[in-house]
């Protein structure tokens, strides 16, 4: 089959020079010993969403503003919002607290005309956040639009990893990525269960996608499951159980239907496949 490597593209010189100055400046003032991430994440978000209109605070305080554009300009500030982990009995709430300004601000950022399907600004302002959000983050960590984490602080991400777009990375027990993991368009990662009989009862188990792992369109892995190194869950499929290095498994429940031709000796087996998980 042929080999199609993704295009290097250029922006025009001005663009360029006008998105670096700007991530610089953003990347400067959250990295600051004394940085209020609060307060940058609500005077970013006023920047982009209100361009031109004037300080935030007074935007706020003046009886002239419209009564709904306040609670917008509010909503702006993540101390004024609320956001669904925080509701969750088990979660750190000092963890949660430092990383909720830059969840805001990402969500935020991914819903504004500046984001959309802007592909080479949007992976470099998330690359620039997830180091900080993230337990920890390896490099050329590409993510497109829309991502969503539940807590995002237990995130642990190998080295060129890419996620694509309005991906679930529910990491409340924890979600580890090993170098090159490639998670395609509307992928839902889990880390936490419900029993079926008190939805209230709540499992959290750590959730493994190995160095080299694929998760393909629309597919779902499950609490607990480990996806072995160069695996595979095919699209739509469910991984409830363990995926074996170098197999393809598809269905749901997701079952092993081929190994991939790269394997080494060791990982195929006498079974036939789809009877052993």
């Amino acid at each position: 089959m042929p080999m199609r490597p993704l295009k290097p593209i250029a922006l025009p010189a001005a663009v360029a020079k006008a998105n670096d100055a700007w991530l610089a400046e953003l990347d400067t003032a959250l990295g600051a010993p004394d940085a209020d991430w609060g307060s940058i994440c609500r005077r970013t978000l006023c920047a982009i969403w209100y361009p031109g209109l004037g300080a935030y605070e007074a935007l706020v305080a003046d009886p002239a503003t419209a009564l709904a554009t306040r609670s917008a300009l509010l909503a702006l500030d993540p101390a004024n919002i609320t956001l669904e982990p925080e509701y969750y009995a088990e979660v750190d709430a000092a963890a949660f607290a430092r990383v909720k300004p830059l969840l805001w601000l990402w969500y935020s950022f991914d819903r504004t005309p500046l984001a959309g399907q802007n592909v080479d600004l949007g992976i470099q302002f998330r690359r620039l956040l997830a180091p900080r959000i993230f337990r920890r983050c390896g490099r050329n960590f590409k993510c497109f639009q829309h991502t969503e984490f539940s807590y995002g602080y237990n995130m642990e991400v190998g080295d060129d990893v890419v996620v694509h777009r309005h991906v679930l990375l529910d990491d409340r027990g924890g979600i580890v990525m090993g170098d090159r993991v490639s998670v395609a368009d509307y992928a839902n990662i889990y880390s936490h269960t419900h029993s079926i009989v008190d939805q209230k009862d709540v499992t959290c188990a750590q959730t493994v996608l190995e160095e080299d792992v694929r998760i393909t369109y629309h597919a779902t892995v499950l609490a607990g499951v480990k996806v072995g190194q160069n695996g595979m869950v095919g699209a739509n499929a469910v991984a409830t159980k363990d995926v074996r290095p170098y197999h393809v498994n598809v269905g749901i429940p997701a079952k092993s239907v081929r190994v991939k031709p790269n394997a080494p000796p060791e990982t195929y087996s006498t079974e036939r496949l789809g009877h052993r998980e």
